[in-house]
């Protein structure tokens, strides 16, 4: 039997398929992004400097500094910016609109004069808020004075609380930013903190190459089963006593150990010698994911309705494998007899992968996507932000000097070096072909099923 899931639509030139974010400059002197730390541990002794300002086109042509401009288009799914936004794309979000989720939110950032504000409501999880916080005064620093004025709700848990049936008219829905959604949630999704830093766990390089055995290698996940029904499930897939063998191999992770072992059993690039990698959701989505792609393995997705503000960026059977959530053992073992079969395409969807990851995931495009999206939410707000009254100023040296232990080393280390002297790549128009992303996703999904269902009745 010939299945050739990678079709002509999946094609791409792998690890080449994306060029150069930019060109390094070889004119004037980078300026370098600074932080001065006293002695002192309160962060109440660290006053934050001055904020920076975006050079106007002739300022900066006169003084020969002009960033050079960007000749790179964003990556597809940045087209989901637009997308986003789009229930207040007519009517403009007012600051009633605004503070309509304040009861959800876990913070309000303002951005006033490139100087940033935040006030917060609720704790977040672990360092949730501080790492997305951390990430977004990297922004301000790398492009300095270019981060428009705004005010926005960042939401840092997991589950989507704008519901679209809640609200007939979306423009009256309140703005909210978050971390991922499903399609019945209204919500702007913001790169999540892990991506932008946090500490406990080392990242593998992308790319890394499959490390296992044997050529017929089975799927491997690791992962706390405890916070979704779909781990649970995933669990089921075990090798069991009488036999049965779905091709999977599955370890449970146990954080509060991990914890108390200084994460010695964490390393992410030790997870990387699995032929096959298994993607699953936790309670909705899993910052997993990322990782997952850039081990190079091949990733067997298992079906999710919740996506985060890259995931709609990859595409079935170029990127990943389909595993049928109802069906989920026998799909699982069908995908890795179907990859053992055919290693050259099974390693073709692996570096496809990776290069996603790599590429479309560097850092540059990040930063990228965070102040297109943070300039086109701006654009939409109907006034001038001013500063809450009990909000309390960011700024670099005010969050990661007091901080120490990992926390604090991580965060100097995640610093940016430099301020960014050249443009964003540019931003491609709103995605109007929503219908042939999910019919390639169907398409692939029912090829698959077919191909399963084949397989099982030759068994």
């Amino acid at each position: 039997m010939q299945y050739i899931l990678l079709d002509s639509s999946a094609s791409g030139s792998g690890r080449n398929g994306r060029p150069t974010h930019h060109t390094p400059s070889s004119g004037a002197p980078r300026i370098p992004i600074l932080i001065t730390c006293i002695n002192e541990t309160s962060s109440e002794f660290h006053t934050c400097p001055s904020a920076a300002t975006c050079p106007s086109p002739s300022a900066a042509s006169s003084s020969k500094q002009r960033p050079a401009p960007s000749t790179t288009t964003c990556p597809e799914y940045f087209r989901y910016i637009h997308s986003d936004l789009s229930p207040w794309r007519d009517a403009g979000i007012t600051r009633e609109t605004v503070e309509r989720a304040r009861d959800k939110a876990t913070f309000r950032l303002v951005v006033v004069a490139g100087r940033a504000y935040v006030e917060k409501y609720r704790p977040a999880f672990q360092t949730r808020d501080v790492f997305t916080l951390w990430g977004i005064l990297q922004l301000l620093a790398r492009y300095p004075g270019c981060v428009p004025d705004l005010d926005l709700m960042f939401f840092c848990d997991d589950t989507p609380v704008v519901h679209a049936a809640a609200y007939p008219d979306p423009s009256m829905a309140p703005p909210l930013f978050m971390y991922c959604k499903n399609d019945s949630a209204l919500g702007i999704v913001f790169p999540d903190r892990d991506i932008l830093g946090l500490a406990g766990s080392e990242h593998p390089a992308v790319g890394t190459v499959p490390g296992g055995g044997g050529a017929r290698d089975p799927a491997s996940a690791l992962g706390n089963p405890d916070v979704g029904g779909l781990r649970s499930d995933l669990m089921r897939c075990n090798a069991s006593d009488n036999g049965k063998d779905w091709n999977a191999r599955l370890v449970r992770q146990d954080w509060e150990d991990a914890d108390w072992n200084g994460f010695k059993d964490s390393n992410l690039a030790k997870q990387c010698t699995y032929r096959y990698k298994i993607y699953v959701q936790g309670r909705t989505w899993s910052v997993s994911q990322k990782y997952i792609l850039a081990c190079g393995s091949p990733m067997l997705r298992i079906d999710t309705p919740f996506h985060n503000f890259f995931s709609r960026g990859l595409v079935a059977g170029k990127h990943y494998w389909p595993i049928d959530a109802a069906r989920m053992c026998p799909s699982i073992k069908s995908a890795v007899d179907w990859g053992n079969a055919h290693p050259v395409q099974a390693q073709r969807m692996g570096e496809e992968g990776s290069s996603f990851a790599r590429d479309e995931l560097s850092m540059d495009y990040v930063y990228d996507y965070m102040l297109h999206q943070l300039t086109q939410y701006a654009w939409l707000l109907r006034y001038r932000p001013t500063v809450p009254e009990n909000a309390t100023e960011l700024c670099l040296e005010s969050m990661a000097c007091p901080v120490d232990g990992c926390a604090g080393e991580f965060m100097m280390e995640s610093m940016e070096k430099y301020a960014a002297d050249y443009e964003p790549c540019s931003l491609p128009p709103p995605f109007t072909l929503y219908y042939k992303v999910g019919q390639r996703v169907e398409e692939v999904g029912s090829k698959v099923k077919r191909m399963e269902e084949r397989e099982w009745k030759e068994t």
